[in-house]
């Protein structure tokens, strides 16, 4: 199973997943990090962001190979 949302190729520091959300709903990639690393520290009893990061890293599609 796989979601319609690719990794972001070019704009990775981890796995390019929440870069590829940012570019996927044009959202500013810079400010969707620290949406995110706020929301993980937020959650970070339950550890709820890290598990949505890797169940994402795992279900979105890889970015296109250009040969």
């Amino acid at each position: 199973m796989h979601i319609p949302i690719k990794k972001s190729k070019t704009n990775k520091l981890f796995a390019g997943v929440i870069a590829g959300f940012a570019e996927h709903f044009g959202w500013n990639v810079a400010l969707a990090r620290v949406l995110y690393v706020v929301l993980t520290l937020f959650l970070s009893i339950t550890g709820l962001g890290i598990i949505a990061y890797l169940v994402l890293w795992m279900l979105m599609e890889e970015p296109e190979v250009e040969e």
